[in-house]
């Protein structure tokens, strides 16, 4: 049976663990640093979890998994194939110009990289990004409106130029701000898949 106070105290970890490793700049952060930024003692991490890792690998597995949801909603709510492989990669390079960009590159520091389990947590969300795109090229294709496309490979390509994109402007090092590179990757995509102009 949950304590009460309990959900309140795990949530102060997390938002506490979140604003250590965007201070920290890709410097380690310690279970003390987490603790002494909540103000909660040892005890009650371990109450929460059972290691810096398994709290690094919540806090992942519940943002991507937000981030997934939101991104089949957009495609989902679309008029067409077209305009549902538009708005994923838009609302997926939107992520890196929102205010949620300091916990996506929290999540993406070298602590959470060095995690047990993070391989395959982001393994895991790499295929539903491709799942998900694959599905959008497959209706496309029954549809007639993606008539060159081969849904599982092609969305292995346009997930791995989109991956690419977003890794870029978490770095900093696009040449271009977030809707102009989701324009531009989605140009490609549109002309690689064969698709008709839109009238």
């Amino acid at each position: 049976m949950p304590v009460p106070g309990q959900p309140a105290e795990r949530a102060r970890i997390v938002d506490a663990a979140y604003r250590c490793l965007a201070e920290a700049r890709g410097a380690s952060v310690s279970i003390t640093d987490i603790l002494t930024a909540a103000g909660l003692s040892t005890r009650a991490f371990y109450r929460h979890f059972e290691s810096k890792d398994a709290l690094l690998l919540a806090m992942f597995r519940r943002d991507s998994t937000r981030v997934m949801t939101e991104l089949r909603e957009l495609a989902a709510s679309a008029a067409s194939p077209a305009e549902a492989l538009t708005a994923l990669i838009a609302g997926m390079l939107a992520i890196t110009a929102e205010e949620r960009r300091g916990r996506v590159l929290a999540l993406a520091s070298a602590d959470t990289a060095r995690a047990r389990g993070y391989a395959g947590e982001r393994g895991r969300v790499t295929a539903e990004q491709e799942t998900i795109i694959a599905e959008i090229l497959a209706a496309g294709r029954a549809d007639g409106s993606f008539p060159w496309t081969d849904p599982g490979p092609d969305a292995r390509f346009v997930r791995a130029a989109l991956g690419q994109a977003f890794d870029d402007q978490m770095a900093g090092m696009a040449r271009a701000g977030a809707t102009e590179t989701a324009a531009q990757i989605t140009a490609f995509a549109l002309r690689a898949l064969g698709a008709r102009p839109a009238r």
